[in-house]
């Protein structure tokens, strides 16, 4: 059973959103887990439980995934950012911790530089950070469309399914929360998704908190678009732009590092979290 199930759940308005959320009530600091598109704030079963016992962990349904609200008008990166930075409010949060995958990391990023004070420190998993290579697709939302397209022609069992037959290295408890998440993201959200915000070099050199970028191996399964989007260049750049940062990488993983490799994502996050 995802550990997740357990936990208390609730409802917050966030940015003028109701933004739904599942929480551990663990002992010590806040942490925030934001998922990536077509995710829900579900799909953290392991990382859940190997931080509850010491965190209060939080994990949340972005706006038109999960059990959030539906977005009624087009959406950019910076007003995911707004219902992050409405969410800690909502919830009186001093200082949390935010870790992010993909979309949520760059959602977790952006609420980072648009505001300070925000969080005592972040962990970024393979945010999409990422020039445009000539004659190379880019994995942009119209591929998401699709995807999700075929996703909802399956039945949550059939898509588990799929996933054990195509998802190298994920634990058991990944897949039947990955398969509702498909199910409960609605096809109106990714439509209304619309370009905009700052350069993520102009968000990477604005963050003042510490932050840890995971990065996996572009290359990584790649026949099934599931290399990881960070390269070793733009590694190297985010590096030098990060007032505080450090980047770890995270071998035999690809986009989703923490399901492809639990034990040294695990490992990384719990050094990071324990620094002074």
């Amino acid at each position: 059973m995802n550990v997740i199930d357990r936990w208390s759940q609730g409802d917050a308005l966030a940015n003028g959103h109701r933004i739904h959320y599942y929480r551990s009530g663990g002992p010590g600091q806040a942490i925030l887990l934001a998922h990536g598109i077509t995710d829900s704030g579900e799909c953290w079963p392991l990382v859940a439980e190997a931080l509850a016992p010491e965190y209060d962990v939080i994990a949340w349904d972005a706006r038109g995934h999960g059990r959030s609200e539906t977005p009624r008008a087009p959406f950019s990166t910076v007003d995911q950012a707004n219902d992050l930075i409405g969410l800690v409010a909502a919830l009186q949060l001093d200082k949390p911790v935010a870790i992010g995958h993909s979309m949520g990391a760059n959602t977790v990023a952006n609420a980072a530089f648009l505001q300070a004070s925000l969080f005592s420190r972040i962990v970024l998993e393979d945010p999409p950070w990422r020039d445009p290579v000539p004659g190379e697709p880019v994995r942009g939302v119209a591929s998401y469309q699709q995807r999700l397209a075929d996703y909802h022609a399956q039945t949550v069992s059939e898509l588990a399914a799929y996933g054990r037959a195509n998802r190298e290295g994920w634990s058991e408890h990944e897949f039947e929360p990955w398969a509702r998440a498909k199910h409960l993201c609605r096809a109106e959200t990714l439509e209304r998704m619309v370009p905009g915000g700052p350069s993520w070099r102009e968000v990477a050199r604005g963050i003042g908190c510490p932050v840890l970028l995971l990065t996996g191996e572009p290359d990584f399964q790649a026949s099934v678009g599931l290399g990881a989007i960070i390269t070793a260049a733009v590694a190297k750049e985010a590096q030098s732009l990060l007032q505080q940062g450090r980047v770890v990488h995270i071998a035999h993983a690809g986009h989703n590092i923490r399901r492809e490799n639990t034990a040294d994502y695990i490992a990384a996050v719990r050094s990071f979290l324990r620094e002074p």
